[in-house]
Formats: C-alpha cells, sequence, structure tokens
C-alpha cells in the first residue's frame, strides 16, 4: 500500500459509509471488516448504499483482517465500541511511526485507543448520521446529522484539518473542532437516551414524544450532564439535543423543549430505530451499553456524581440481551421507579 491509502477498521453502518463515499471521490481506501461474507460481497459486486440521502453502488477493495499487509499513516476505526480495545491491538503492527487513528465511533473510544497506541496517536470523532448495516453489501444511510473532528488535547493540527477534509467528502457541513470533547459528551448524553428507547420497540421519536416517560429522558440527560461537569467538558448541543437544558440547576421547560426536538429531528430519517434496537430485536447480539453508558457511572462514581437512572439503564439492557425481558413499554417503565 502507499502512504496515501486509508484503512477503515470496520466496515459496517459507518464505516462502510464512509469508505464507499470516500472511494467515489477517488480516495485510496481499503476496508477491513470480520465478516467474512460481507468482505466477499463487497469485492465481488461493490458496496451498496441505499436510503433517501442517496442511492448507489460503489466498487470497494474489502479484506478481513488477517489479510492485511502493509503499514498505514491514516487508519479510520469504526468498529463497535465494545470491540475497540481488540481493533486497536490488531491494526496497531499496521500504523506507520507517524501515523494516527480516527475515531469514528461511539462513546468515548478515544480514551481506549490512547491507551493502546498513544494519545499523540489518537484523534478524535464525532458522528451522528444514521445507518444500518442491512446484509453482506448492503448498507441504509437513513439521514444526514452533525459530524466533528478534532485532536483530543484540543490543538489544531495538519492532520486533523487532512481528517477533516476527508469526512467533508462525506459531510459537507462536518466540523472541525478544539473541543471533540464536548460534541463526544454532547453524544453520550444523546446517546443514553437513545439507548432508553431500545427499551421498547416503538420508534426513536414515539419514545422520545412520550410525555409519560419524559421524566425518564430528563433523568438521564441530567445524569450524563452532571458528570461531564464534574469532569470540567463544555458538552455541545446537535440535532436537538441542548446539554445546558440538563445541566443542574437548568428550568424542566428547557429539557422538555430539547426532548421535544430530538424527537423531531427523528421522525426526518429513515432509521426509524437506532443501533441499539438493532442488536437487540433483529441482530440479537450484545449491544455497546457497557462501553458507552456504564462508563458514565464509572467515571461519575470517581467524580463523586450519583448516575442511579444510568445505572438502571444498563441493567434493563443487559436483562434484555439476556433474554429476562422484553422490549415493551413496561421496560421502559421500570425506569420511571429508578
Amino acid at each position: 500500500m502507499n502512504d496515501d491509502t486509508i484503512l477503515i477498521w470496520g466496515a459496517g453502518a459507518i464505516g462502510g459509509t464512509l469508505g464507499a463515499y470516500l472511494t467515489r471521490a477517488g480516495e485510496d481506501v481499503l476496508l477491513v471488516d470480520i465478516v467474512g461474507p460481507h468482505v466477499d460481497a463487497m469485492n465481488k459486486d461493490g458496496l451498496a448504499i441505499e436510503g433517501p440521502v442517496e442511492t448507489f453502488r460503489q466498487s470497494v477493495r474489502a479484506v478481513t483482517p488477517d489479510q492485511v499487509s502493509g503499514r498505514f499513516r491514516r487508519i479510520i476505526l469504526a468498529v463497535k465500541a465494545h470491540h475497540t480495545r481488540d481493533a486497536a491491538r490488531a491494526l496497531k503492527p499496521h500504523l506507520t511511526d507517524d501515523g494516527s487513528v480516527l475515531s469514528a465511533q461511539n462513546g468515548l473510544n478515544e480514551l481506549v485507543i490512547a491507551e493502546e497506541i498513544g494519545a499523540e496517536r489518537t484523534v478524535g470523532c464525532f458522528v451522528n448520521f444514521g445507518a444500518d448495516w442491512l446484509e453482506p453489501g448492503r448498507i441504509l444511510f437513513g439521514n444526514r446529522a452533525a459530524v466533528a473532528i478534532g485532536e483530543i488535547d484540543e490543538r489544531v493540527t495538519e492532520r486533523a484539518k487532512d481528517y477533516h477534509r476527508l469526512l467533508s467528502i462525506f459531510e459537507p457541513q462536518a466540523v472541525l473542532t478544539d473541543n471533540i470533547w464536548g460534541y463526544l459528551w454532547g453524544k453520550l448524553g444523546y446517546g443514553a437516551l437513545l439507548f432508553a428507547t431500545a427499551l421498547t420497540n416503538e420508534t426513536m421519536s414515539d419514545n422520545l414524544a412520550s410525555e409519560k416517560h419524559f421524566p425518564v429522558f430528563h433523568r438521564l440527560g441530567q445524569e450524563v450532564m452532571a458528570v461531564a461537569k464534574a469532569r470540567g467538558v463544555r458538552p455541545l448541543g446537535f440535532n436537538g439535543f441542548d446539554p445546558d437544558a440538563f445541566m443542574p440547576g437548568a428550568d424542566e421547560e428547557a429539557a422538555r423543549r430539547s426532548v421535544a426536538a430530538m424527537a423531531e429531528f427523528n421522525r426526518h430519517t429513515a432509521k426509524t430505530h437506532s443501533g441499539i434496537w438493532r442488536d437487540l430485536a433483529v441482530r440479537k447480539r450484545k449491544t455497546e451499553v457497557d462501553a458507552q453508558i456504564a462508563i458514565i457511572a464509572t467515571l461519575g462514581t470517581e467524580a463523586g456524581i450519583a448516575t442511579p437512572t444510568v445505572s438502571r439503564l444498563v441493567d434493563l439492557i443487559h436483562d434484555i440481551e439476556d433474554g429476562r425481558r422484553e422490549q415493551s413499554w413496561s421496560t421502559l417503565d421500570l425506569m420511571l421507579e429508578s
């Protein structure tokens, strides 16, 4: 591989969509995925991007991890959060001495990547667009949404600018930021609410619009923002989520407006349910709840912040994963007792 090749490790909803757009724009991209039939389908017939945003089929190059050879200066990591550490260890031998890894994932995975390859080689990224892996060779691109790139030490560097250039090919409104942690903690607040919507089989919007369950979404947002504040982070808002509305002392009506705005935003997407719901209801596999949500409780404990609602959410997701509960309004009702 030449020095300009971009290695995308994880070719599912996020990585596959990015890879198709970058390849179509003329960038030299190699996709890596652990699902053999997906790799075979991409190499044989290309990668199909479907949905209301755009529909096209793009020829791509794809391999499984054991087939990767050479070293790369730019690696975009796009695996599920709970696979981050294993993936970082697997890709490390393929990273050049001056190379870096961009975390195009959900959660605080930059912390894990930095532990494995070094903070100086880790670049932060925030993505909120809607996409789903449908089957080998097919990805649904449901809606556009916020994208941001930034160094985890808050500097603005040439490599961050280069990653911003690349992701702007996919999302023209992508932001180059000196506060990537603000975006990531904003996404944690938003993400906690989306995990709660996966407790039922209803759409994200119908969950968020439920007046009965507003206290659940309100408390989740409050707990996540309290932990962020205790860690000295200035969370940023996007796509309806207003972090200030959930800060200690904020007016409840502000939170109501934010939850309503999130419900409205999610009414205009072909991706009606969260990826968490899809993991539970369709793919019947473990979710990212421990890597994305349980870490909030852990960091809260370290900061002396109680997070009972977050902890209850984690327990209920585990119950569904293990077959002890079903996805239903009655399961979400249990969050009212936390």
